[in-house]
């Protein structure tokens, strides 16, 4: 079982930035490996949504359909899938003050198939992708 957590300060508002890193349509702004995103249910971002994404990472091409969780307006987003292996990513925002906000980003899954010949790098490539996206979120939300 994998289970990497990455955090980042961002001088920017929590409110700001919980709204603009929990729209999945924001997503190939500042992940790294997300390519594209598309709503499989009506635009809404409540439990039982369903957004499929197209990624690479470790030189493959991922396609996968997250499901909205748990959502708690501005303090934390949930989202899993099972395919190609299960996954479940969490968001968590915390404000440090007025005008910061810490977000941590958590990934925790269970690689299988093919996945599982990579699982003994996979965590130090999950945490150095994961640090990538939160410093690309930083840049966006800090100009």
């Amino acid at each position: 079982m994998l289970d990497v957590s990455t955090a980042i300060l961002i001088r920017c508002p929590l409110e700001e930035v919980a709204e603009y890193a929990s729209d999945p349509d924001n997503a190939p702004k500042w992940y790294v490996n997300i390519k594209s995103v598309e709503w499989k249910t009506p635009k809404s971002l409540t439990p039982g949504a369903r957004i499929a994404f197209q990624a690479h990472f470790l030189r493959r091409k991922l396609a996968y359909v997250y499901e909205i969780v748990e959502l708690v307006p501005g303090q934390r987003l949930v989202m899993r899938t099972d395919r190609p292996f299960y996954m479940e990513t969490t968001y968590t925002w915390e404000a440090v003050d007025d005008k910061s906000t810490r977000m941590t980003l958590r990934n925790r899954g269970n690689p299988t198939g093919f996945s599982k010949l990579f699982a003994p790098i996979m965590p130090f490539a999950m945490k150095l992708a994961s640090r990538k996206d939160l410093q690309a979120l930083k840049a966006i939300m800090e100009r």
